[in-house]
């Protein structure tokens, strides 16, 4: 659903344009309601529409609270789970605490993932980009088992 790249501003109340082949995408769907909270391992936002969101429930209502990484992913997600919607411009208000902790500054990086958008500031964005593409093919970040039968 959602792929590509877009540099945005967030204005000084703290709104997100969305871009218009995102917005197209949504109203496409029929998909107004959004759900933005922390991703658990990168230091972002992930915006779901709510209907992916329900999925991610099911999948989080299966991890176990005895295991500290489940309990800790599971925490992140839903207890900064925020429902926002569009506004009549196509703005998302990403809330202060949100946007504190992934470091998110006046301009930022939407990264189409599929079934939902990462919001990354763009300093930030280009560092990591920067390292990922800087260990490819070291032997300090071999490719995952997941990812050996992968052919693209």
């Amino acid at each position: 659903m959602f792929r590509g790249l877009n540099t945005v501003n967030v204005d000084a109340k703290g709104r997100l344009a969305i871009p218009a082949r995102f917005r197209e995408i949504l109203a496409a769907l029929d998909r107004v309601q959004l759900i933005l909270t922390l991703n658990p391992w990168d230091k972002c936002l992930w915006l779901y529409p709510l209907e992916e969101w329900q999925d991610i429930e099911l999948k989080l209502s299966g991890l176990s609270d005895y295991d500290k990484s489940s309990r800790r992913t599971k925490q992140i997600m839903r207890g900064y789970a925020t429902d926002c919607s569009c506004d009549g411009q196509g703005r998302v208000l990403l809330p202060q605490e949100l946007r504190e902790i992934a470091g998110l500054t006046k301009q930022v990086v939407l990264l189409g993932q599929g079934n939902k958008l990462e919001i990354w500031d763009q300093s930030a964005w280009h560092a990591e980009r920067d390292g990922w593409l800087a260990d490819l093919g070291s032997s300090a970040d071999p490719a995952s088992s997941a990812l050996e039968s992968l052919s693209l």
